[in-house]
């Protein structure tokens, strides 16, 4: 009951911690959804930081290396601490500073306006959120295995059938409620706020149970011989999770995964709450070692998990049915009950972090690119009207996913694979808008259509549905690799082959550098 109690009472803090931001609201539009551009550096760093690591980082990693081994370390997190500051660098700023010139919200307005086409943003504001929602089951499944696998035989008669512990269902609806609170109440401002403080809280607790964990499996007298401990206990059972030697294609496809931060709807909205483009320096420098301090822990923790003992009693005799919940049970059995709930409160920060940035872009989305699209209204004429429409659709969404998190449940991480591997399919949309003055309308259109059909092909057609089927590669690789390339092709094609785009708009988007 413990653990409970102290979940419980995290989670009233971050609702105090909405309300505080929500009195400093200017009540505005461009206040909620973008707080008034005043995020600073360190704001920004731990607010976006907070936003990629989601339950796939943490719960997701976690279980995939207790299944493969310390391979999907250097799989996927080594890449995405470089590839993910590359795009806070090369798309990032250079989207940052089109939106203080041209006054954007959303990436929909910015690609409206540089194709010159309002319908194109109707064919991509649906992509963008069947691409999210994914996102969002991430974060919803991962709270509700964390929470019931930490409060495992806290009650003796109820939950029978969730081994006395917190129903997952109970846990996500909790979480669903309480970042939709904060969310509603204190807009971006709150978000980033909230970000900043579950980042720090994660960061801290999350160093706190990798080496409680350390200490109890290992048994060394130090932390660097709890270390050893823990990894020579896999060597002797399980020598097989700290090998992992990929194919060179399947290695390289891992590699476009990280890409789909330059298309995260979320990351773009806080791309544009910066204070300015200096702001983006400490995020592109800070946040590869960030990515090294939470990842490589939990996969080394996931790789331990295969043959920890507790007591004189292995932890995992047979592997759990649902692998997403290792982290939490693990946390569980080696720390006593305050402890526990401190750190599963850490865990949840996590995944916190990023539902809130997702919930509150959407309902952006939603507001700029459909509602005042279709009647020619603007955010600051009718600031109330705007906030009342992004509020109603983040409860729509919120909904929508939670009714989905119900039904089979997936493995965090491939569900994640699946999610970004889309998101990367549209990086060279963004790209080729940002660098390229041949891209024409044709041409963007024509990518975006060959993503979705190339991503439904191999999901549904390759592999028979949700949930997705474990570790499943096409042509040797991830489908990642196919979802980026034909994109990519048909972009290019179609834009050479058809008409190339209006001088005003590449001068607009292209200035001519002026020789002094």
């Amino acid at each position: 009951m413990t653990q409970l109690a102290i979940i419980c009472g995290y989670l009233v803090l971050l609702l105090g911690l909405g309300g505080a931001a929500s009195r400093l609201s200017r009540g505005t539009s461009r206040d909620y959804l973008l707080a008034s551009h005043s995020i600073g550096p360190v704001l920004l760093l731990m607010s976006l930081f907070g936003t990629t690591m989601t339950a796939f980082a943490l719960v997701g990693s976690t279980g995939k290396a207790f299944q493969l081994g310390i391979g999907v370390y250097g799989l996927m997190a080594s890449s995405s601490g470089i590839v993910h500051s590359l795009c806070f660098f090369l798309i990032g700023v250079k989207l940052w500073r089109l939106g203080q010139q041209h006054g954007y919200t959303t990436q929909v307005e910015y690609f409206r306006d540089r194709l010159g086409s309002h319908s194109f943003g109707y064919l991509l504001f649906p992509v963008l959120v069947g691409l999210v929602i994914p996102y969002l089951l991430i974060g919803v499944l991962g709270s509700g295995a964390v929470i019931n696998g930490v409060t495992r035989g806290t009650f003796e008669t109820a939950f029978a059938d969730h081994a006395h512990g917190v129903p997952a269902w109970l846990g996500s609806l909790a979480i669903c409620l309480v970042v939709l609170t904060y969310v509603f109440t204190g807009g971006m401002r709150g978000t980033a706020w909230a970000n900043t403080f579950q980042t720090a809280v994660f960061m801290v607790l999350g160093v706190v149970t990798f080496v409680v964990i350390a200490k109890e499996i290992g048994g060394g007298e130090s932390f660097l011989e709890s270390l050893q401990g823990a990894t020579a206990n896999v060597l002797k059972s399980h020598p097989e999770k700290l090998e992992m030697h990929p194919p060179a294609a399947f290695y390289f496809s891992f590699l476009l995964i990280p890409l789909s931060a330059g298309m995260f709807p979320h990351l773009f909205q806080h791309w544009l709450t910066a204070r300015s483009a200096a702001a983006f320096k400490l995020p592109v420098i800070v946040h590869p070692l960030f990515i090294l301090i939470v990842w490589l822990p939990c996969v080394m923790v996931g790789a331990w998990a295969t043959s920890a003992v507790v007591g004189g009693e292995p932890v995992f005799p047979t592997p759990p049915e649902d692998v997403n919940k290792v982290l939490p049970i693990l946390v569980a059995r080696v720390a006593g009950p305050v402890l526990s709930g401190l750190l599963s409160a850490g865990i949840l920060a996590a995944v916190m972090s990023s539902l809130d940035s997702q919930f509150l872009c959407l309902g952006t989305m939603f507001t700029n690119d459909i509602v005042l699209a279709r009647h020619d209204g603007t955010p600051d004429q009718d600031g109330k009207r705007v906030v009342k429409y992004a509020r109603f659709f983040i409860v729509a969404i919120v909904a929508v996913t939670y009714v989905l998190s119900l039904g089979k449940p997936a493995e965090i991480f491939d569900l994640a694979l699946w999610c970004f591997g889309g998101f990367s399919g549209l990086v060279p949309l963004v790209l080729a808008a940002l660098y390229w003055r041949r891209l024409t309308l044709a041409g963007a259109t024509a990518s975006v259509v060959a993503m979705v059909v190339t991503w439904l092909a191999l999901f549904f057609v390759g592999m028979g549905g949700y949930p997705p089927v474990p570790g499943y590669k096409f042509m040797g690789m991830l489908p990642a690799a196919t979802i980026v390339a034909v994109p990519a092709f048909v972009l290019v094609v179609v834009s050479l082959a058809t008409k190339p785009p209006p001088e005003e708009t590449v001068a607009k988007f292209f200035p001519k550098q002026t020789t002094s």
